[in-house]
């Protein structure tokens, strides 16, 4: 079954970009955490259903490369 695309906003997807380098940048530390924790704040807003901190570490990890 093919899943639903995510529709944010755009200023909300550069937004994400923006933090995923941040994320990155912080390395280990707990200034990390709280990037991913801001993230996953702003997508529950969109999508209307918690998302968990871990998910947008995934998110981040998969999409490294893609940017």
């Amino acid at each position: 079954m093919p899943r639903k695309q995510l529709e944010v906003p755009p200023a909300v997807a550069r937004q994400f970009i923006k933090d995923m380098r941040a994320f990155f940048a912080a390395g280990l530390s707990p200034k990390a955490d709280a990037i991913a924790a801001q993230q996953a704040w702003l997508f529950s807003q969109h999508v209307h259903k918690a998302v968990k901190v871990h998910e947008v570490k995934e998110l981040f990890y998969a999409m490294k490369h893609q940017v």
